[in-house]
């Protein structure tokens, strides 16, 4: 088992499923102290004995990030129990797709509490920690979607763009205080993402779409932010796209 990261502690949102899993997993292989933040209790705990197991530690604390408070109890809950925090990875998220015709704006307004208000919420509490220990690394799941633009995908698009428009922001912003910022684009990957689709005619659209190529694995994007992460402290890889193979768009 490989140390690279050993005596660090890592934030994984979304945690409960999907790249967050992986991504703990994987950070943990590093000998990270990894803590796993979501809102399914019982699959965060099940996580973190099956990380405990393989000789990692995870900490576990149920946190919806929507919810301002509970993320800040995220943050103070980490730096309490671990002494500090190094990286952050905002990843929890969901895919609302359908036209604008059609939308439900229930959806919509869930959209951006989750892909962009969550995932200030957590930057936000979390960089007096990294300035006052002058380094941390905030990495931010983006998309694909975050750089195109696709008719029947604009919720999504729009949540996914700001999520790269704030992250550059953030970048120029603290950069001169030794933290890093890194996007992760993934292409399809084969997750519960899609779970969130309430449209039955885009879902279907979106599995057909699916089904049609080889998907990447949640595993796949976990495997690159490690490689961010892991990289020495002069350099910043600011941004990573990462399409299925045989993914036209």
């Amino acid at each position: 088992m490989t140390s690279k990261l050993e005596g660090k502690v890592a934030i994984v949102t979304g945690a409960s499923s999907g790249i967050g899993e992986a991504t703990a997993i994987a950070l943990a292989a590093e000998k990270a102290n990894v803590v796993l933040a979501a809102r399914r209790g019982d699959r965060l705990n099940a996580l973190a004995e099956r990380i405990e197991a393989s000789g990692g530690k995870a900490l576990p604390v149920v946190t919806d990030v929507t919810d301002e408070n509970q993320v800040k109890n995220l943050i103070e809950k980490t730096k309490a129990e671990l002494g500090r925090i190094d990286i952050l990875v905002n990843n929890a998220g969901i895919a609302v797709l359908g036209t604008i015709e059609s939308g439900n704006t229930s959806d919509w307004r869930r959209s951006f509490d989750i892909n962009v208000l969550g995932l200030l919420y957590a930057t936000h509490a979390v960089l007096p920690v990294f300035k006052e220990q002058k380094s941390g690394h905030i990495v931010n799941i983006s998309s694909v979607a975050g750089r195109t633009a696709r008719a029947g995908v604009g919720v999504y698009n729009a949540t996914k763009w700001g999520v790269n428009g704030l992250s550059e922001a953030l970048r120029q912003e603290v950069h001169k205080d030794n933290i890093r910022v890194t996007i992760i684009e993934p292409g399809l990957v084969d997750t519960e993402i899609n779970d969130h689709i309430t449209d039955p005619i885009t879902k279907q659209r979106f599995e057909e779409r699916r089904n049609s190529i080889t998907p990447l694995q949640s595993e796949d994007i976990a495997a690159a932010i490690v490689y961010a992460v892991t990289q020495p402290q002069r350099v910043n890889v600011n941004e990573i796209l990462i399409r299925p193979t045989d993914q036209d768009n």
